[in-house]
C-alpha cells in the first residue's frame, strides 16, 4: 500500500505535464498570423475584379450613363485602353479609369471622354472612353469611377479587357465579318434571313454577327441552329430595359432617347469585336446586301480595289433600293419551296431604283477595322488611311426592305437578277437551315 504512493505521484505528475504541453499547442496554434491546419497561400491572393458584368449592357453607378466593352487600342497617343459606352449628353462629368492587375488594383488614371459627333438629335450618344494603364500592371478588367478612390471600385461592375493581343498581324482568323445592327420588333422574317447569310456564305463571308433585341420564335428557332455551327454570333442587346430605344433615325420625328435601337453604338462595338480577328468588317442591315457584280466573290473584289488603292481603310458602298412589286410568274423562282415560311423571297425582288444622285443617297461600308476610330451609319466619323467610293458597276448593295413601293415609274426601273446568278447553289443551302430550324420537314414543306 506504501509502496505504490510514489508510483501514483509519478503518474500525477505526468499528467499534469500532459496537459500543459496542450494547453501550450492550442494557444500557440490560435496565435495570430499561425494556422497549422490551412497552408498560407503562395502568392498573392486574388483581390479583383470583385463583379465580372457578364452583360452587354452595363449601367455605370452614379451616373446616367451604361459601358457596353472595353478594348485595347494604343492607336491614341497617351491612352491603352478604349470603353465604349451609351452617355447622356447633357450629364457627362469627369471620370476616373481603375484596373485589376492580374489579382490587385491599380491607381485611379485620369480619362479622356470621347462623344461621338453623330447622335441625331437623341438625349443618349455613343460615348468612347480613353484610359491608360498605370505602368507596372497587367490589366485583365477595368471599370470607371466618379471620384478618385480606387476602394468604391469594389461596388461596381468590371469589363474584361479584349484584343490584348491584336498587336500580331498573324492573329487574323477571317478575311470578312458582317456586322447586323440590332433586331428588333420581334423581327421575324425568316426566309430573308437565311438568304441573306447563306448568299454571305457564297460571297465568301466567313463570320456574321448580329445584335439582337427582339425576334420572334421562328427567327429564333433558326438562330438556335446557325449558333451550331460558329459561321452566326449572335450578341444579346436588350437596350429597351434600360432606355426608351427610338424605332427611327431622327429625334425630332421619332423621339426616344437613343437613335434606331442603339445602332450606332452596335456598329461601332461590332468594328472592335473584330479588329483582332477579321482583315475587312461590313456594316449593313439584314435587308441589304453587298454585293459585287464583276467579281464572283468578295475577296476577288477586295484584292482589286486594294491594289488600286493600297492606302484605302473604307469602301463606301452605294445603296439601290430592290422595291416590292408583284413577281410576274413567267420568271421562273424558287417560291414553292418556301410557301409558309415567315418572310418573304428576296430572288423575287428584281427591280432595281436608279438612285436620284443629286439628293443625299446613302452609303453602306467595308472597312478594314485598324484603320477605324469611330464610325456613323452612312460614314465614318474618325479613321485613318484614305476612303474610296466604289462605282456601283463594281460593286453596290441589294437593299430589300419590307415595305418599299416603287418610287416613280415602273419604266424607270431596271431589271437586275444579280441573285440569281447564286440560286443553283443558294436554294439547297437555304431549305438546310430552314430545315435545321424545324421549318421545313424533309420533303422541302414548311
Amino acid at each position: 500500500m506504501h509502496k505504490s504512493q510514489p508510483y501514483k505521484g509519478k503518474i500525477f505528475l505526468l499528467f499534469i505535464i500532459v496537459v500543459i504541453f496542450i494547453f501550450i499547442f492550442i494557444s500557440f496554434v490560435r496565435s495570430p498570423g499561425t494556422n497549422w491546419s490551412i497552408p498560407k497561400p503562395r502568392g498573392a491572393q486574388k483581390t479583383c475584379p470583385y463583379q465580372v458584368s457578364e452583360q452587354t449592357i452595363t449601367p455605370l453607378i452614379n451616373t446616367d450613363h451604361f459601358l457596353v466593352s472595353a478594348y485595347t487600342d494604343q492607336r491614341v497617343n497617351g491612352f491603352s485602353i478604349r470603353i465604349i459606352g451609351i452617355f447622356k449628353r447633357d450629364a457627362i462629368q469627369t471620370l476616373h479609369c481603375v484596373f485589376c492587375c492580374e489579382g490587385h488594383l491599380s491607381t485611379t488614371t485620369p480619362t479622356t471622354i470621347l462623344p461621338h459627333s453623330d447622335h441625331f438629335g437623341f438625349p443618349f450618344d455613343t460615348t468612347d472612353v480613353m484610359c491608360q494603364v498605370p505602368s507596372n500592371c497587367d490589366a485583365t478588367h477595368v471599370t470607371l469611377l466618379t471620384q478618385p478612390d480606387g476602394v468604391k471600385a469594389l461596388n461596381h461592375s468590371w469589363l474584361p479587357i479584349r484584343n490584348k493581343n491584336m498587336k500580331v498581324e498573324n492573329k487574323i482568323h477571317f478575311n470578312f465579318t458582317v456586322c447586323i445592327s440590332t433586331l428588333f420588333d420581334k423581327y421575324n422574317n425568316v426566309l430573308q434571313f437565311a438568304q441573306t447569310l447563306e448568299i454571305y456564305r457564297l460571297l465568301g463571308v466567313n463570320r456574321v454577327v448580329v445584335y439582337n433585341t427582339s425576334s420572334g420564335p421562328d427567327l429564333d428557332r433558326l438562330l438556335r441552329s446557325y449558333n451550331h455551327g460558329g459561321f452566326l454570333e449572335v450578341v444579346p442587346w436588350p437596350i429597351d430595359q434600360y432606355l426608351r430605344p427610338s424605332s427611327g433615325w431622327l429625334f425630332s420625328q421619332y423621339g426616344g432617347d437613343l437613335h434606331y435601337f442603339g445602332q450606332l453604338t452596335t456598329l461601332n462595338e461590332c468594328i472592335y469585336r473584330s479588329m483582332d480577328r477579321s482583315r475587312y468588317v461590313l456594316l449593313n442591315d439584314i435587308d441589304e446586301i453587298i454585293m459585287p457584280y464583276q467579281h464572283n466573290n468578295l475577296m476577288s473584289l477586295m484584292d482589286m480595289l486594294q491594289q488600286q488603292h493600297p492606302n484605302a481603310g473604307v469602301f463606301l458602298i452605294e445603296s439601290h433600293v430592290f422595291p416590292k412589286k408583284p413577281f410576274e410568274q413567267s420568271k421562273k423562282s424558287p417560291l414553292p419551296y418556301w410557301k409558309g415560311v415567315p418572310g418573304y423571297n428576296i430572288l423575287e425582288r428584281i427591280y432595281r431604283e436608279e438612285p436620284d444622285r443629286k439628293l443625299f443617297h446613302p452609303y453602306k461600308m467595308i472597312v478594314q477595322p485598324r484603320f477605324v476610330e469611330q464610325t456613323s451609319v452612312h460614314d465614318v466619323l474618325k479613321m485613318s488611311g484614305e476612303k474610296v467610293k466604289v462605282p456601283p458597276e463594281v460593286c453596290h448593295i441589294i437593299h430589300c426592305p419590307t415595305r418599299a413601293p416603287i418610287q416613280g415609274e415602273l419604266e424607270q426601273l431596271y431589271v437586275d437578277t444579280r441573285l440569281w446568278d447564286f440560286k443553283d447553289n443558294l436554294i439547297p443551302r437555304v431549305n438546310e437551315m430552314l430545315t435545321r430550324g424545324g421549318l421545313l420537314n424533309s420533303t422541302g414543306k414548311s
